[in-house]
């Protein structure tokens, strides 16, 4: 299953390297575009959920990684400014 990383700049100026079991995310983020803090979070927690599910379906377990991950995307939006906008710099495979 092929894996990939996003690279976000979140409001604060932050950048991340976020993780992904399943290219996926590919269709619900482009390079180059900024979202909305909530909406960034929605679009991840969707894709990562469905990342999770691909691995359930291949292996017989969710991916902890992605769940992981999407923790700590939920905590870095929690402590981004009101208002602000997550861009998608980069995808990596």
């Amino acid at each position: 299953m092929p894996e990939m990383r996003f690279h976000v700049r979140w409001p604060d100026g932050r950048r991340e390297a976020c993780y992904s079991p399943s290219l996926v995310v590919k269709d619900f983020l482009t390079p180059g575009e900024s979202y909305a803090v909530d909406d960034f979070v929605e679009k991840t927690r969707t894709a990562l959920a469905i990342a999770s599910e691909r691995v359930r379906e291949k292996y017989g377990f969710a991916c902890s990684s992605a769940l992981d991950q999407l923790a700590r995307i939920e905590a870095a939006a929690a402590r981004q400014p009101a208002g602000g906008r997550v861009t998608v710099e980069t995808f990596e495979p």
